[in-house]
């Protein structure tokens, strides 16, 4: 009976929502907030927070997982991301202990466990839009996911002092999990393409990462990800990612119901959060700024904040273990949090180009080495997005000696690139700033290569408004995709999957002739 009311309950609020431009999410946290006064009607089992919970975990498990499987571990070490991390941290606590304490009526201890708990940002709200718009890997992207890891961290920390769980003696083994890794690589390649591989991904990342990481008294959301990110170099990693995501989203379905029936707020409740949920916008605000300090450019310090602007489910699990008498406002505040939050991801590029004049103005003069601007030197061609249609495109160009040129947002895959002798620099076909500054001169056309279709759109815009007049090339999946990227001007769009078979048929004939 709980999986039948759950997924219908599910399902119908997730279309509702997906039907009025937002995420489907959004959906599932009111499924939440509806079944939970309902709860006693609908017979649901006494045990449906137990199992709500077991199966939120192995979603956040999955998730963190697949973030790992994207990551480069030294791309975390960097300065805007330690400091920038830690400074939001201090400066939010020390702002929200007083305030709790001397407005709230607070006792000072449980006032600085809140502070603590309201100081994080969600971690899966962040990571699954990331993912969702393949911008995981961009330079945003990385930072914030490195902040979230970093005040992940800092809970991990604050649980072990407060609660006096100790990680076993035994933790310090896992320093040799790196010299594991070529076992790991081998049993991947065992696993073949199918059941096998689902079956490795789980084991990694809710057995070995999760579980083991738990038993020795270290967090199983951590674990998952430094499993994830010790085999993010097999060649089959990309692939063993997308074995997990149907599972993994799935699974993420019961970590919102969760928080929706973590419980029915009082007035007081409401009060907390609605209060929190209007400081959201001075979290996002410190974070831009501070990220400015630390030489960032005013979109990717904006894309950053905007990411990291909402307050944490790991926050609820603080508050769970240390003040669980404050859990359902602080629960019905890191929900209000994804209300706002989602929609403001999701539209974040646009939101930005309307604010671009006013943020710039905060850059200093001096820019971070990842914001380099790019020089598209005499090439002809211009390629955005290196990945395989990119880099298959430029190849095909490069034997006809077509000078071409390709721009990438994530900076190991213009190394990547370089180091193989192709002409790739960094710069990102969303980034309005890049548009505004480079030369298109030379260029006489255009390929889109893009994951996805909003960005197709985006760049098919920006470069029309400025002036240029040659041809634009962009691939898609679905026809409605391809129709809209030609309305925003491109010349051509083609169907993947089309010219894939087309291209098998012309493999086919060119094999005929050659058997007659």
């Amino acid at each position: 009976m709980l999986e039948v009311i759950c997924l219908s309950f599910a399902f119908v609020l997730g279309l509702i929502a997906r039907a009025c431009g937002l995420p489907a999410l959004i959906g599932f946290l009111t499924a939440g907030f509806l079944i939970n006064p309902l709860q006693d009607m609908l017979h649901l089992p006494h045990s449906t927070p137990e199992i709500l919970d077991h199966v939120a975990h192995l979603g956040v498990l999955l998730l963190l997982f697949t973030v790992g499987l994207k990551l480069k571990l030294k791309s975390l070490v960097q300065p805007e991301v330690i400091g920038g991390g830690l400074l939001h941290f201090a400066v939010t606590v020390g702002v929200f202990a007083p305030g709790l304490h001397w407005l709230g009526g607070i006792e000072w201890t449980n006032a600085l466990i809140l502070a603590i708990a309201l100081a994080f940002s969600s971690t899966v709200l962040s990571a699954k839009n990331l993912e969702a718009r393949r911008e995981l890997r961009a330079f945003h992207g990385r930072v914030a996911i490195g902040i979230l890891i970093i005040q992940d961290l800092i809970a991990l920390v604050v649980l072990a002092f407060s609660v006096g769980q100790v990680p076993s003696p035994w933790a310090l083994g896992l320093l040799a999990l790196p010299l594991l890794r070529p076992v790991m690589h081998r049993l991947i390649d065992a696993s073949g393409h199918d059941e096998l591989l689902l079956l490795m991904g789980l084991v990694l990342a809710i057995v070995v990462g999760g579980a083991g990481f738990t038993a020795l008294g270290l967090s199983g959301e951590v674990g998952a990800l430094v499993l994830g990110a010790l085999v993010s170099q097999h060649p089959r990693a990309q692939e063993l990612g997308k074995s997990l995501w149907a599972l993994k989203e799935l699974f993420l379905v019961g970590f919102f119901l969760k928080i929706g029936m973590s419980g029915l707020p009082d007035w007081q409740s409401l009060g907390f959060a609605v209060a929190f949920v209007l400081l959201l916008p001075l979290k996002g605000l410190l974070f831009f700024f501070l990220l400015i300090l630390f030489r960032l450019r005013a979109r990717n310090a904006f894309q950053t904040a905007i990411n990291l602007t909402s307050y944490s489910e790991f926050g609820l699990i603080v508050a769970a273990a240390l003040v669980p008498d404050a859990l359902v406002g602080l629960a019905l505040a890191v929900a209000l949090s994804f209300l706002v939050a989602s929609p403001l991801q999701r539209y974040a590029h646009d939101l930005y180009g309307r604010l671009e004049p006013r943020l710039t103005r905060f850059e200093t003069r001096a820019w971070h080495p990842d914001e380099q601007p790019a020089s598209l030197g005499d090439a002809q061609v211009l390629i955005i997005g290196m990945g395989r249609a990119g880099t298959a495109t430029y190849d095909r160009l490069r034997e006809d000696a077509i000078p071409a040129i390709g721009i990438d947002a994530d900076p190991n895959r213009v190394t990547s690139h370089t180091a193989d002798g192709r002409r790739v620099v960094y710069a990102d076909g969303e980034d309005i700033s890049f548009w505004n500054g480079v030369d298109l001169s030379r260029v006489q056309a255009a390929v889109l290569s893009l994951p996805d279709a909003e960005s197709k759109v985006f760049a098919t815009r920006q470069l029309r408004s400025h002036g240029f007049t040659g041809a634009i090339v962009a691939h898609s999946l679905y026809e409605d995709e391809a129709e809209s990227i030609r309305q925003a001007g491109a010349d051509q769009t083609y169907l993947t999957m089309h010219e894939a078979g087309l291209g098998l048929a012309e493999h086919v004939r060119h094999g005929l002739k050659l058997a007659q």
